[in-house]
């Protein structure tokens, strides 16, 4: 296992400007970015690995991108997470309004169940109605009946990305539909469906429903990957004019899953070819590497106030990551964190994250956490300290009145 010597500097100028200082330990691993896969032709792109959440291409990762119809994805996350919380069942019914069967029903002309005006739909129906064909007045109903309008529903969306750490979303919409311009990154997308995947397993399988009937017509699974030789057994499609085609999809092979993420494409052919060699690429290109053991103290950070300077930082168990097969390939690694850290500080609290990068791209970032107990420091100690901070925090305000005339 590498032994890295903790550094610390700067990073992120403005960012350090605006919240304090942020300090990192380069953790030097320097190497070539990974190939790029064949003829993958979108201009947005991440695939990531579930289990190890590596990112092992990506694209465009971070630019925010009209959602369209793959806003059903947090729409459904959110309707899963109530689930899962017990406040409804599937079997809860919830009422059609006029104004989601005008919106998002038979007269809008739009992916729908067809589900009837002033009809009740179970939650399950609904489920299905939206994961598998995408159906708008499934999400409208679904948005209604939990929070009483869309709006309402539309904020409990924004807080639980925010809570999932989507920092490209804003979802002003369940559904979507134009005008809405609904924003998330490729990167976001793939983040939404590792949550749908690993933490709703009992709802996820709705996304894999072959076809429904529902009004009397029947109607198959928007997904047009699902059931193929890939192993596809989820996610969702969109299209925008502005922005293109998109997709989302997850895969399975020999125990290994990756979510691919395709957006901007020029047709409903090319998203789907994309995506097609995006996870055969990723299926058949790479390896596990272990990078630190559940033993490893991987840095240390700067500790204020306290007994000691600084506090040895671990992972939560093992930290691996994928690396291409047949290749030495090697990552550039960081440990970031706002500080210096405050004593006191309890062994096991999250104080760090560490991000594994392929060449400028994030392939991992993972939280670390302090390795043991640091107590509060003596008198004198913490004096030292404070004029430390004091001293530190007058070159901060130069440098930030500097940055301010030269901006």
């Amino acid at each position: 296992m590498p032994n890295f010597a903790a550094t610390r500097n700067a990073t992120g100028f403005r960012a350090a400007l605006r919240a304090g200082l942020m300090l990192a330990t380069a953790l030097m691993l320097t190497a070539p970015a990974t190939a790029q896969p064949v003829s993958i032709t979108a201009p947005n792109i991440v695939l990531m690995d579930l289990n190890s959440r590596s990112v092992l291409f990506s694209r465009g990762a971070d630019e925010p991108l009209l959602a369209a119809s793959l806003t059903k994805l947090m729409t459904l996350a959110t309707v899963f997470r109530e689930l899962k919380s017990g406040k409804i069942s599937l079997d809860t019914e919830f009422p059609v309004s006029v104004h989601a069967w005008r919106t998002g029903g038979a007269p809008s002309g739009t992916s729908t169940m067809f589900a009837a005006v002033k009809s009740r739909v179970r939650v399950e129906d609904l489920i299905i109605g939206a994961a598998a064909l995408a159906g708008n007045d499934a999400c409208i109903v679904l948005a209604e009946g939990l929070a009483g309008s869309e709006q309402a529903f539309v904020a409990r969306m924004n807080a639980y990305a925010a809570e999932l750490g989507l920092v490209s979303a804003r979802f002003h919409s369940p559904t979507g539909l134009p005008p809405a311009e609904d924003k998330i990154s490729a990167r976001d997308l793939a983040t939404i469906a590792a949550v749908l995947i690993r933490d709703y397993p009992d709802y996820y399988k709705y996304f894999a429903v072959p076809e429904m009937t529902w009004s009397k017509v029947k109607q198959s699974n928007k997904n047009t990957l699902l059931g193929s030789s890939l192993g596809v057994d989820g996610l969702g499609a969109g299209y925008a004019k502005e922005s293109g085609y998109g997709i989302v999809v997850a895969a399975v092979q020999n125990g290994q899953r990756l979510i691919a993420v395709v957006h901007g494409a020029k047709s409903e052919k090319d998203r789907a070819d994309d995506a097609r060699r995006l996870l055969e690429w990723g299926f058949r290109s790479f390896g596990d590497r272990l990078l630190f053991t559940s033993r490893s103290q991987i840095a240390y950070a700067s500790v204020y106030g306290g007994a000691q300077g600084s506090v040895p930082l671990v992972g939560k168990g093992d930290i691996h990551i994928l690396a291409q097969q047949g290749t030495n390939e090697r990552f550039t690694a960081k440990v970031v964190y706002r500080g210096p850290l405050r004593a006191p500080i309890t062994k096991g609290a999250e104080v760090a994250k560490l991000r594994v990068f392929r060449g400028d791209q994030i392939a991992l970032e993972v939280p670390l956490y302090a390795a043991e107990d640091i107590a509060t420091g003596s008198l004198l100690g913490r004096a030292m300290d404070s004029a430390y901070e004091f001293a530190a925090g007058l070159v901060r305000a130069a440098v930030r009145r500097v940055f301010t005339r030269n901006s």
